[in-house]
C-alpha cells in the first residue's frame, strides 16, 4: 500500500559539475574542444590503419577497434552533458538514463577487454616471437575483438536488466555530469541490495579478470625484457608495450577505484574527477599516447599528411 501512494519518478535533474551560469559556459567550452579532439584523434587512427598497409598488423587492428569503442564511450556521455552545460533544465528521463548506463557499460566493459587482448598480443611479440603470425593470426584477432563486445554487451546486460526493476519515487537529482549506475542505485527507493552484488561481482569477475590477463601477460613480458643483454633491445622491446601499459594504467586506476570503493567513502568531488578521467580524458588521451610512441604509426602520419598538402598544391 506504501508503494502505491508514492509518487512515480520519470525523469532525473543533473546538478552537474556547477550551477554558475558562467562556469558552465566555461565548461561547456573544455569539452567541447576536449570531444572534438577525441573524435579527430581517434578517426585519424583508424583512417591511417586502413590507408596503410604497412598498419596491419594485430597490433594495430587492436587499435583500429580500440578508436572506435573510444569514439562510442565519449559520445554516450559527452553530448548530453554539453547539452546540459547550456540548458535550463538538466533533465533526462528514467528510461533515458538507463539506456545511456547500458550503452556506457558496454563500451567501457569492451575497451578493458581489448585492452586485455592486445596486452596478449605484446607478450606474443616479445616473449614468443617466431610463432607471433601463428598466435596472433587475423581469425585470433577476429575472436578476441568479437568476445571483448560479446562480454562488454552481457555485463551491460545483467546491470541494465536489474536496473529496470528499481523504483524511483524522489527525491530525482542526480549529483553528477553523466549517467552512471552507483548514483541511480542511491535514488532507488527499492532495495538495492541485489543491485548492488550484482555491479560489485561483475565488476570484480570482469574486471578482475581482464586486468589479470593484462597482468600476467606484462610479467612476461617484463622477465623477457630484464633477460635481453642489449639495452638497445630492451629499449626497443620496453618502447612495443610503453603505450598500451600507459592507456591501461589511466584507466584501470580511476575505474576500478570508482567502482569498488566502498559507499561510506564516497565524494562527489572525487567521484566526478575520477568519471571524467575514465570516461572522457582516457578516450582523448589514447590516440596521443599511441601516436606518439608508435613509430609507424608516426611515419604513416606523416605520409599521408603530406600526400594531402601535395594534393592541395596541385
Amino acid at each position: 500500500m506504501a508503494m502505491k501512494n508514492q509518487t512515480t519518478v520519470t525523469e532525473f535533474i543533473f546538478l552537474g559539475l556547477s550551477s554558475d551560469p558562467q562556469m558552465q559556459i566555461f565548461l561547456f567550452s573544455v569539452f567541447l574542444v576536449i570531444y572534438l579532439i577525441t573524435l579527430r584523434g581517434n578517426i585519424v587512427i583508424m583512417v591511417v590503419i586502413r590507408a596503410d598497409s604497412h598498419l596491419h598488423t594485430p597490433m594495430d587492428f587492436f587499435l583500429f577497434h580500440l578508436s572506435f569503442v573510444d569514439i562510442c564511450y565519449s559520445s554516450v556521455t559527452v553530448p548530453k552533458m554539453l547539452m546540459n552545460f547550456l540548458a535550463e533544465q538538466k533533465i533526462i528521463s528514467v528510461n533515458g538514463f538507463i539506456v545511456q548506463i547500458f550503452f556506457f557499460i558496454l563500451s567501457a566493459g569492451t575497451e578493458s577487454f581489448i585492452l586485455s587482448a592486445m596486452a596478449y598480443d605484446c607478450y606474443a611479440a616479445i616473449c614468443d616471437p617466431s610463432h607471433y603470425m601463428q598466435t596472433m593470426s587475423k581469425g585470433i584477432c577476429v575472436q578476441l575483438v568479437s568476445g571483448a563486445w560479446t562480454t562488454g554487451f552481457f555485463y551491460a546486460l545483467l546491470n541494465t536488466v536489474f536496473a529496470l526493476k528499481l523504483h524511483f519515487c524522489g527525491p530525482n537529482q542526480i549529483n553528477h555530469f553523466s549517467c552512471e549506475l552507483p548514483p541511480l542505485l542511491q535514488l532507488a527507493c527499492t532495495e538495492t541490495f541485489t543491485n548492488q552484488v550484482v555491479l560489485l561481482t561483475s565488476v570484480l569477475i570482469l574486471g578482475l579478470s581482464s586486468f589479470l590477463l593484462t597482468l600476467i601477460s606484462y610479467i612476461h613480458i617484463i622477465s623477457t625484457i630484464l633477460r635481453i643483454r642489449s639495452a638497445e633491445g630492451r629499449h626497443k622491446a620496453f618502447s612495443t608495450c610503453s603505450s598500451h601499459l600507459t592507456v591501461v594504467g589511466l584507466l584501470y586506476m580511476t575505474g576500478f577505484l570508482q567502482y569498488t570503493k566502498p559507499s561510506s567513502v564516497s565524494s562527489v568531488v572525487l567521484d566526478e574527477i575520477f568519471s571524467i578521467q575514465y570516461s572522457i580524458l582516457t578516450p582523448m588521451l589514447n590516440p596521443i599516447i599511441y601516436s606518439l610512441n608508435n613509430k609507424e604509426v608516426k611515419i604513416a602520419l606523416r605520409n599521408i599528411l603530406g600526400k594531402f598538402k601535395f594534393l592541395n598544391q596541385c
